[in-house]
């Protein structure tokens, strides 16, 4: 005989629902799945590899090494009086959390067209979970960040702004749905134009340079240069954290407050895009 004290479940699925419609309560309830994808996004990428997850470590320190000797050797950029490993090194570690998000997420269709077309679960998972192993990545890379400042703030080079640190973790949602926004975008229109994803790298290596990452904002002087790369929506979240961080850096409420504008906007239309293309991609893909 039956328990009737059992509670009964009926899921319903179906590819009629509204383009806005996130399911966030469905998107929880699939929070196991979540976490399986983060692990499996992040072993992968460093699977059968000599060094294995040395590279987290190795690839932001080599690249602050060479951004140090082009940069500040050869160029003469300063630094705002930050020393030059640990301001490339921050630098380095922001921007890869960001163009991570972006280059992951981008993928989202293509890489997973043998999943999406065998069993159902809510698509907006793999987004998630692609933010939640580049939040991982970046917290690996921090602990190597986190030694250099604690050793230059003994010897009194820098001097954090330790009351800002409460701001750090909303420049990583900032810059997390940013990038979630944009990554999502690009993988629904590569689903029929698959030029974009060739030029997703090229893009970001581009999009890095026109963001204080590897110079300070402060070396770029005023005019129409310094409205330009405030305008840029990752400029504001990267100099909150790095003065949060170094006790170093230019916020402007206004171009802080343009861009949560347009990262809001990069994610409900992100998420609108998705939300169609998710019904028919497998047509195309």
């Amino acid at each position: 005989m039956a328990d009737m004290t059992k509670p009964t479940y009926h899921i319903h699925i179906s590819s009629k629902h509204r383009m806005l419609d996130l399911n966030l309560w469905e998107v929880w309830q699939y929070r196991d799945l979540i976490a399986l994808f983060t692990k499996r996004t992040f072993t992968l990428t460093y699977k059968q590899t000599i060094l294995g997850p040395a590279w987290l470590f190795l690839n932001p320190l080599i690249s602050s090494i060479i951004y140090a000797f082009v940069f500040g050797g050869i160029a003469g950029i300063g630094t705002d009086g930050i020393p030059s490993l640990l301001f490339y090194m921050s630098g380095n570690a922001i921007w890869i959390y960001f163009s991570g998000c972006v280059t992951k997420n981008a993928s989202t269709f293509t890489t997973n067209a043998n999943v999406f077309g065998k069993v159902y679960f809510p698509r907006l998972t793999i987004p998630i979970s692609n933010v939640l192993s580049s939040i991982i990545q970046l917290g690996i890379q921090m602990l190597l960040v986190l030694v250099l400042l604690i050793y230059y703030v003994v010897v009194g080079a820098v001097h954090p702004n330790w009351i800002a640190w409460l701001m750090i973790p909303l420049a990583l949602i900032h810059l997390g749905l940013l990038g979630l926004g944009c990554g999502i975008i690009i993988s629904s229109l590569t689903t029929k134009y698959r030029d974009l994803a060739i030029l997703v790298t090229f893009g970001v290596q581009l999009w890095m340079y026109i963001t204080p990452v590897v110079y300070p904002l402060s070396q770029v002087g005023g005019g129409w240069m310094k409205i330009l790369l405030m305008i840029n929506p990752v400029t504001a979240p990267v100099e909150v954290f790095r003065y949060a961080l170094l006790g170093q850096g230019i916020i402007m409420p206004e171009f802080l407050a343009l861009s949560w504008v347009f990262t809001i906007v990069a994610v409900v239309i992100g998420v609108m895009i998705f939300n169609k293309v998710e019904k028919t991609f497998m047509d195309t893909v």
